[in-house]
């Protein structure tokens, strides 16, 4: 089902039950599985791979070239996108900026519209991205994170599972699993209510907070809180917060700090 104006590249790979809108652009080595439907206006290039029931919003550009000044347009590199991913209107997903390398994106994640995924990005399952979100490369994003509109990550960024990021904030160092972030840099406490909705335990929640308190609020420092979290009973969700941590990137992980009086 291709549109008559849609140009489509003889090489590219189309599945039973695709469908190319009006003016939309297919290059050569795409290949796009059974059920997905790319919309008017969307271009696909270069090394592109897309599961099953896929959509691809009007205008929205998939594989263009990394945004990276040492990029070399010979560079053999490509987008690989899963199943029953929602990507509205005017997203951009950069292909990777390394030789055979490539930016991924999981398993039913919602992109609203306006979406930036820089090149090397590794956004997992069930993650939603409101509009207008930047992500530099190489950022990664956990599953069932939500992330609030216009909000931005510095490269190398890695968010964990089920973090809450607040809209218009701005991040360049990491978010442990569980937590709310938001404004520059800074955690308010536990997604209880995120973790509630997701089906954990009223025992595995408290687990979390009191990771939150032991690092966040016991006064100690980073090193200090891991090696004390290592002679406490905590079970796998607390191991997991913990793992996190103990392996942020250099630039760290985000801050404490108190919401004011009338902020959630």
């Amino acid at each position: 089902m291709v549109h008559p104006t849609a140009i489509v590249d003889p090489a590219a790979e189309l599945a039973a039950g695709v469908e190319i809108g009006p003016y939309a652009i297919i290059g050569s080595g795409v290949v796009i599985g059974e059920g997905t439907v790319i919309q008017s206006h969307a271009v696909l290039q270069g090394a592109v791979r897309l599961g099953r029931n896929n959509l691809v919003g009007h205008g929205s550009i998939i594989g263009g070239l990394p945004q990276d000044l040492a990029f070399r347009p010979e560079t053999l590199s490509g987008v690989e996108i899963g199943d029953r991913n929602v990507i509205r209107e005017h997203c951009t997903v950069h292909r990777g900026s390394a030789e055979e390398s490539s930016t991924r994106i999981g398993n039913g994640n919602f992109l609203m519209a306006g979406v930036h995924v820089g090149h090397n990005c590794r956004i997992g399952d069930s993650v939603i991205i409101a509009n207008n979100c930047l992500l530099g490369g190489y950022v990664r994003i956990d599953d069932t994170a939500f992330i609030g509109g216009g909000a931005v990550f510095h490269q190398f960024t890695h968010v964990g599972r089920l973090v809450m990021a607040q809209g218009s904030s701005g991040f360049s160092k990491d978010i442990p699993p569980f937590l709310l972030a938001a404004k520059r840099n800074v955690v308010f406490g536990v997604n209880v209510l995120g973790m509630r909705r997701a089906g954990f335990a009223a025992v595995e929640r408290d687990e979390i907070r009191r990771a939150f308190k032991l690092l966040y609020r016991s006064r100690m420092n980073r090193k200090q809180a891991l090696e004390e979290a290592g002679t406490r009973e905590f079970g796998p969700i607390g191991r997991e917060f913990f793992s996190f941590v103990a392996n942020a990137r250099k630039r760290g992980i985000v801050s404490y700090g108190r919401a004011r009086a009338g902020e959630e």
